[in-house]
């Protein structure tokens, strides 16, 4: 996999972020008829004045979300979401823990989502190929477009971190 990145991040950005469409379809294509089980981490992740950190791919839907991905066999859930925040942000994640599992359909898959919360001290830094944007918003100020249960959840697991 270190490889296949090493060979992509030489590509001209928007020849990336091309292939991570093209790439995106193909999974979803996969997923309507197989139907798998996945596991991923979603990463609630707090800067010191209690901002949410949420990032738009390049690919897929182009809502904001909050930063997160598969989890690999056998890891741990805060580790993939330490992985997965400084792989699409460049921030560290701190003082994590894991706040719940929910399952949701993904295009057919079943996808049991493990959300972690922690905290940042980092400024988010995007490389525009899998993530176009990353920011910090208040939760009373939450960016469109967004799922709509999503305002909701975030609010609810930033209220269970804090507990």
């Amino acid at each position: 996999m270190f490889l296949l990145n090493a060979v992509l991040h030489r590509l001209p950005a928007p020849l990336h972020r091309k292939l991570y469409r093209l790439a995106h379809w193909g999974r979803k294509q996969v997923w309507r008829i197989w139907r798998p089980s996945l596991d991923g981490v979603r990463v609630l992740a707090l800067d010191g004045e209690g901002r949410v950190l949420l990032v738009r791919h390049s690919y897929g839907s182009d809502r904001w979300m909050p930063p997160g991905g598969g989890l690999g066999r056998r890891e741990d859930p805060v580790a993939a979401a330490r992985r997965e925040l400084l792989e699409e942000t460049g921030c560290a994640l701190s003082d994590a823990r894991l706040l719940a599992i929910a399952t949701e359909d993904l295009v057919g898959a079943s996808n049991h989502v493990h959300v972690v919360a922690g905290r940042t001290g980092d400024l988010p830094r995007v490389d525009g190929r899998e993530i176009v944007e990353a920011r910090f918003f208040s939760m009373d100020a939450l960016p469109q477009p967004m799922a709509a249960r999503l305002p909701a959840e975030l609010r609810q697991w930033v209220s269970d971190y804090a507990r």
